[in-house]
């Protein structure tokens, strides 16, 4: 069974605020990550993404992602695969919903742009050159498959309960 939820109807302040709130939320759970070698995987951002894709957009919930980064970063709550880790599953998420209203393709989107892109940037070009370290991409494919797939799975009963409240229609 697919669960297909419409559109959310939102003005510009209701996008910034609900922006806004997600950031602030995401940053709040950001100590509850788990350290993987030079990662600190976190699947309270994927959740964040999946419904942040949903709520606001991709590009909305791109500028969530990239906030959320920049201050995890800033509080040495992350490390700078935070942002590979987190912009194109947020991205990806956000067109899935925006094409489809399917909560498990919103979530899809989240484990493919995290699992599989933000991985492979991660350890091809965020490690070597922002990092200083060389790593194997398998060394980061799993971990980031990992945490998105908890965290998207989290994201669907999210947006479950969104729905149910009157969030999305």
């Amino acid at each position: 069974m697919t669960d297909h939820l419409p559109a959310p109807a939102a003005t510009s302040t209701r996008l910034v605020a609900y922006s806004v709130a997600l950031a602030a939320l995401a940053v709040a759970l950001s100590p509850l990550s788990i350290p993987t070698g030079i990662a600190k995987l976190s699947p309270s951002q994927h959740f964040i993404n999946v419904v942040a894709g949903a709520l606001v957009g991709p590009w909305w919930g791109l500028a969530v992602a990239i906030v959320t980064s920049l201050v995890r970063n800033a509080l040495g709550l992350g490390t700078p695969l935070a942002f590979p880790g987190s912009v194109f599953g947020v991205v990806l998420a956000g067109l899935a919903y925006r094409h489809t209203r399917n909560v498990y393709f919103t979530a899809l989107g989240e484990v493919i742009g995290t699992g599989l892109i933000g991985a492979t940037v991660g350890a091809l070009l965020v490690a070597p050159y922002l990092m200083g370290r060389d790593i194997a991409l398998t060394v980061l494919i799993l971990p980031f498959l990992l945490s998105s797939a908890v965290g998207a799975a989290l994201g669907i009963a999210g947006l479950q309960v969104l729905r149910r409240l009157g969030y999305l229609h």
